[in-house]
């Protein structure tokens, strides 16, 4: 069975990590919610609870097929966790899938190589993942290599399928 990581911190997009969740599971793939600590509960943007199963500290890349990465203003958090951030360069490094979604491709600008990569995301943060190298295309769903992007919760249903795609 293929796993998959999904990253959570406080002040994440509801339905930017539930509409993942939910369909990577009902696609057969065991998922789990990673954050900097196992068993914490985090706060999304409008107050929904979710629990963490495993935190970064304790998760190996190689244990996994994919990551995905919600936005909301989790990924600020997110970029503040070394354990975090060495689990995100180490899928990179292996060429595992790294999707991210909204604010979600901040952690990308800290964790991967973006020289020359083609990126999409919140129109807000284009100029972090210039910087960072990124081309940015602003289209619902972009794949480069092992990069998966989008910009919003409506193109939630292009970036699912890019994931599942990708995971065959």
């Amino acid at each position: 069975m293929k796993r998959v990581a999904i990253l959570i911190e406080n002040l994440f997009d509801e339905r930017e990590l539930l509409y993942p969740y939910y369909r990577l599971m009902e696609e057969g793939y065991e998922v789990h919610l990673v954050g900097t600590e196992k068993d914490k509960v985090y706060i999304g943007k409008s107050n929904l609870t979710e629990k963490s199963t495993h935190s970064s500290k304790e998760v190996k890349a190689e244990d996994y097929d994919a990551v995905v990465i919600p936005g909301g203003y989790s990924p600020d958090y997110m970029r503040r966790s070394m354990d975090t951030i060495n689990f995100v360069k180490e899928m990179d490094r292996l060429g595992k899938p790294i999707a991210a979604i909204c604010h979600g491709p901040w952690m990308m600008a800290s964790c991967c190589d973006l020289k020359d990569k083609k990126v999409t995301a919140f129109y807000s943060i284009k100029d972090d993942l210039i910087n960072a190298g990124a081309k940015y295309i602003d289209e619902e769903v972009v794949v480069d290599g092992n990069l998966i992007t989008s910009r919003t919760p409506k193109d939630l249903v292009a970036f699912v399928k890019a994931i599942i795609g990708e995971l065959g």
